[in-house]
């Protein structure tokens, strides 16, 4: 399937002004973003979704396609369904614009899983929990799926509970996965969802993708055994700074 990768990029937020423009490695942090992107195979484009002229000029100084969009939708999910009109592919992942150390195998595999599911109109990922802090920690999104993949439910409660004895975190079958923020749509479906109304469930949770489930619809959830590093603020880019540095270092040694 004709897969395309959206960018969405906002320089207003809320933790961190100005992120996609961070430089301290010599690249913006959209630039690492675009290229992990770039790198994903079996993809026919990749182009970043902004709101600000400045994200637009820093996008082309490196090469890369960028679209300007409304300033005020509400969601990322809206900003990608704007350029999504214009492309011409079948498939859109949407990948966030602060996930400088994203896996290509991960933006590979969402639109396998819509490819292996005719019924999925949403592709997802999930990796194993560890730990009960983590588990507990409501800033961890959780997901339980059915046999299939099958998404039943996303929380930010501990979920499933265990009404006796403790969490298991170890064993061959993961059963506590933690929901990874990275998705893969179907375009026509990714056009009527943002046509879509707020779900009660949605606005309890702040979770959009408690939307698709409101209607029935079905999202189908692979497994990564490790998420990456996301930038929210800025001791987590400091993170990043200091492991791409390191892989840096190791690569030209």
């Amino acid at each position: 399937m004709k897969t395309a990768i959206v960018i969405p990029a906002r320089y207003a937020s809320r933790r961190l002004p100005g992120k996609p423009l961070l430089r301290q490695t010599g690249k913006y942090l959209i630039q690492h973003v675009y290229e992990r992107a770039s790198a994903a195979r079996g993809i026919s484009k990749v182009v970043v979704a902004t709101d600000d002229s400045r994200i637009m000029s820093a996008v082309r100084s490196f090469g890369g396609e960028v679209q300007m969009t409304r300033r005020n939708h509400p969601s990322g999910t809206d900003r990608v369904a704007e350029v999504a009109r214009q492309l011409d592919a079948e498939v859109i992942v949407n990948l966030q614009g602060d996930e400088p150390l994203v896996d290509p195998a991960a933006l590979e595999l969402l639109p396998r899983l819509l490819a292996d599911h005719p019924d999925a109109d949403l592709a997802t990922l999930a990796t194993p929990i560890h730990t009960l802090e983590q588990w507990e920690n409501p800033n961890c999104v959780k997901v339980v799926c059915d046999r299939s993949g099958r998404a039943l439910y996303f929380s930010r409660s501990p979920i499933p509970y265990v009404r006796e004895g403790t969490p298991d975190f170890g064993g061959p079958t993961p059963r506590f996965l933690q929901h990874i923020g990275l998705y893969a749509y179907r375009r026509h479906f990714l056009l009527n969802l943002a046509e879509l109304p707020p779900e009660p469930l949605e606005q309890m949770e702040k979770l959009e993708q408690l939307r698709v489930l409101a209607h029935g619809r079905g999202i189908y959830v692979g497994l990564i055994q490790e998420p990456s590093i996301g930038v929210d603020t800025y001791d987590d880019y400091q993170r990043f700074v200091q492991v791409y540095r390191q892989t840096w270092t190791r690569q030209v040694a």
